[in-house]
């Protein structure tokens, strides 16, 4: 029987957020996330990129944060363009663990309106 247990190679995080983004994307997104989420924070948009690969974003906190499963946690709106062909709206709320952490707890694509 195998072992199911994760081990921690593979992000959640990345697949809730863009299934394009590779692990140096979701580093570079992570940190952006965090500065965006801080509870301490101005609000400010705050942007990344990965001149590598080319994928670039920003997170925005809509919300002030709030207190779940003893965990703090904030409402963010994210912008994602994991490549030129895709441009990705995202809103959806983040955790922070006990090791200062932020964890994306739900994202959902926005539906943009056509022109």
């Amino acid at each position: 029987m195998a072992d199911q247990s994760p081990t921690g190679s593979i992000n959640r995080s990345t697949v809730v957020l863009s299934k394009e983004l590779d692990g140096e994307d979701w580093r570079r997104a992570k940190a952006a996330l965090a500065v965006a989420l801080d509870p301490q924070g101005n609000g400010a948009s705050v942007a990344w990129d990965n001149p590598r690969s080319g994928a670039k974003g920003s997170f925005v906190a809509t919300a002030a944060p709030f207190s779940k499963n003893d965990k703090i946690c904030r409402s963010f709106k994210a912008h994602v363009v994991p490549d030129p062909h895709a441009d990705r709206h995202i809103e959806g709320s983040a955790c922070r663990g006990p090791d200062g952490d932020w964890t994306v707890a739900d994202a959902r694509e926005e539906k943009q309106a056509k022109a």
